[in-house]
């Protein structure tokens, strides 16, 4: 099979356009619901609406009808905890013959739907409003394909489990699947009270209602993959009061980040509630998952760089991914998964096809980064918590991650840490651009592997490094020293063969054969925020990236706009993330070019202004910045995404200059910086150990002050 057709099997297809360009997430666990504003779900557009329970579609239709006609949408929301959906509906004209008998708006529904523990659960409240009784039909229609997620992403199968007989009662209907798997995968829909009309296709409520008078119906659809899994008996209210208990006690220890700016203030409450929502319910306890709808799973990557934003300010979400990847990190060599000991998983599936291995992501390792970042993730942790048991027991997994980069990351030893594809069958790119066309050289040839990315090297950098500070704390200063020597030899060889100055920047790559790829992308700014650049690169590399080729007054591209295969609307050459451009702030912000990180953050800023519900998404378009317009949105992207949602934490760490050092009761703020759309900025509840500290920032002439409003325990903040 050759390279195009081997990655693009695992392209999202868009063969139509979105059903809605602003569809409605829920997410707890492993189960996500997509619908659209009216909290139906439909098989339009691209297919991927419906309720999904690892990696299987359990609903694919839900709709609503008064009458036999769809309702009026007056309203929909999901509420600011990311939590429950509701939508305000009302009928439209019910007609009979030429005359009116039941005016449009004389019924008001408020439909309500939330997950918890598998389950979906559903609340139709129906007001009659209108001068006479009524007798008010409510219908849903129903259905189930049992799709793998990777079906409704658009890869065909030749073959398809079975579907099994319908179980219905008066008041439930259980659909069942057997897979080619053997596994049996259920969706029990429970109603209450009983419906008048039950079967596999529909579900008709009927209720009498007097001038005023209310109606409730209930509807719960529950999944499960085993026909002995819990009915879900638990009724919406009970429900509904024990995920709010649940929730509460998961926000208990987060800090409250709050702004003169409101718009701030939005963006900020959604992002900490959209990475909450990614991790509460996880049976991989404080691990977030990467994006619904297509990424809602442990992926390695993902995990660490949210992680990482979230770090100063949650530091039990890293403590949750360091625990889990250890748990998984490879001991075997299998070319299939690209497994090799010591290497730290990149993505964990759970559906139907990646168990037959019809996908190779049952658990996956084709990430050439993840084992670096591990690494640097374990030092950034003890640095924050003084964590010292969790660090001893990672230890083992810590050296097994240093001698994969020196073994089987650098198998041709040359000094780089490089990545080919093993199988056919996996992917092609094995960087955080994990695109087919992403990694180029200037007259867009594909760059052939094995590929050594430069922010790769960085990585690695910063992994030795940390690896060992980490080691002369545990005792073993020789190897420490020996780490420190081999960082300073990386770096000696990096700024060599890497460093373009005709570009001003590094280059994106060396191929196989070690030539570089001169293309300017937003990688080399990765190198800034692992101290890999010298201080005056640093700042060429900082001009390049806040340039006009790639700064489009929202963010900065991957991709500059001078590139042969440069294309805003792609996915990867010429869009813009999130996540990496706070990286690349960070990075700025590190070699004190806080100007430039203030810049990105008011872009940032004004992208969550705009886009829905203030949500940060996967990525946007890398079209340039016009007066009045929104930001162009990317079709397929994943909203919620964590690292993308954690991206305003970073970019806050990074205009502050804050670092936490536990281990020495310390808050260091260097050179704090706020940009002009932020005058003030107040940090409640950051804590540190046992102690805890609320801070105040006002944005002055050429300064920020810093103030200390209220403390609790033992804890020094020292500006400098």
């Amino acid at each position: 099979m050759d390279q195009i057709s081997v990655s693009q099997q695992y392209y999202i297809a868009t063969k139509s356009s979105p059903a809605d360009d602003r569809t409605r997430v829920l997410k707890y666990g492993r189960m996500f619901a997509v619908f659209d504003r009216y909290g139906d779900i439909e098989p339009l557009g691209m297919g991927e609406q419906g309720i999904f329970y690892q990696g299987t579609r359990h609903l694919s239709e839900l709709v609503v009808s008064l009458w036999g006609a769809r309702p009026l949408l007056l309203s929909s929301t999901i509420q600011a905890d990311n939590f429950v959906f509701t939508a305000d509906l009302a009928n439209v004209d019910v007609s009979q013959g030429d005359e009116v008998i039941v005016p449009r708006d004389t019924l008001h529904v408020v439909r309500s739907k939330f997950l918890w523990q598998g389950a979906c659960y559903e609340e139709f409240k129906i007001v009659n409003y209108g001068l006479a009784p009524l007798v008010i039909p409510l219908r849903l229609a129903i259905g189930a394909d049992f799709a793998d997620i990777f079906e409704v992403r658009g890869m065909r199968r030749e073959q398809r489990g079975r579907r099994l007989d319908d179980q219905i009662t008066k008041n439930q209907v259980v659909w069942s699947y057997e897979g080619l798997d053997g596994e049996i995968r259920q969706t029990r829909i429970h109603c209450d009270p009983a419906p008048e009309k039950i079967s596999g296709t529909e579900i008709r409520f009927e209720s009498f209602l007097r001038p005023k008078e209310t109606a409730v119906f209930h509807v719960t659809m529950a999944a499960s993959g085993d026909p002995a899994d819990r009915n879900h008996s638990v009724g919406y209210s009970s429900a509904l009061a024990a995920a709010d208990t649940e929730m509460r006690a998961a926000s208990e220890n987060l800090c409250l980040i709050s702004s003169s700016n409101n718009r701030f203030n939005d963006w900020i409450k959604r992002s900490v509630a959209d990475v909450e929502m990614m991790t509460l319910g996880n049976p991989e306890v404080g691990y977030p998952y990467a994006g619904v709808p297509w990424f809602s799973t442990v992926f390695g990557r993902d995990g660490i760089i949210t992680a990482l934003e979230m770090l100063w300010m949650s530091p039990w979400i890293a403590k949750g991914v360091l625990k889990f990847l250890a748990s998984t990190q490879s001991r075997e060599l299998n070319p299939d998964i690209e497994a090799e000991p010591g290497k730290i998983l990149h993505e964990l599936r759970k559906g139907e096809m990646a168990a037959l291995g019809e996908v190779p992501f049952g658990r996956y390792y084709g990430t050439v980064d993840a084992t670096p970042l591990f690494v640097l993730l374990a030092d950034a942790y003890f640095q924050r918590t003084a964590d010292r048991k969790t660090i001893e027991d990672l230890w083992p997994n810590i050296r097994l991650a240093l001698e994969w980069i020196d073994r089987y990351g650098d198998a041709d030893g040359d000094g780089f840490v490089e990545y080919a594809a093993h199988s056919n069958k996996g992917l092609v790119q094995q960087g955080w651009k994990d695109s087919r066309d992403s990694v180029f050289h200037a007259d867009g040839k594909l760059a052939e592997p094995p590929i050594a990315l430069c922010e790769v090297q960085g990585y690695v950098y910063a992994a030795k490094l940390a690896a060992a500070r980490l080691s002369a704390v545990l005792g073993h200063a020789e190897e420490s020293s020996r780490l420190e020597s081999e960082a300073d030899d990386l770096r000696a060889r990096f700024e060599e063969s890497f460093w373009c100055p005709e570009l001003a920047t590094y280059a994106l790559a060396l191929d196989g054969k070690k030539q570089p790829c001169r293309v300017r992308a937003s990688n080399a700014g990765h190198c800034l925020y692992t101290r890999l650049a010298t201080q005056e690169r640093a700042r060429l590399v900082g001009q390049t990236l806040l340039g006009p080729d790639f700064f489009t007054g929202w963010g900065v591209r991957t991709l500059g706009s001078a590139e042969v295969r440069y294309n805003p609307i792609s996915y990867h050459n010429g869009s813009i993330w999130p996540h990496d451009n706070a990286i690349v702030a960070a990075g700025l912000a590190k070699y004190g070019f806080k100007d430039l990180a203030g810049r990105i953050l008011l872009g940032m800023l004004d992208v969550s202004n705009v886009v829905d519900l203030h949500r940060m998404p996967e990525l946007f378009c890398g079209v340039e910045r016009r007066k009045g317009e929104s930001p162009t949105l990317y079709p397929v992207a994943c909203a919620p995404q964590s690292w993308a949602a954690a991206a305003v934490f970073m970019l806050v760490e990074a205009c502050l200059g804050m670092s936490v050092r536990a281990g020495n009761k310390q808050i260091l703020l260097e050179q704090p910086c706020l940009p002009e759309g932020l005058p003030q900025l107040s940090i409640k509840g950051l804590r540190v150990g046992d102690a805890s500290v609320d801070l105040f920032f006002e944005r002055q002439a050429h300064t920020v002050k810093v103030q200390v409003t209220d403390q609790h325990g033992e804890l020094d903040v020292l500006v400098s």
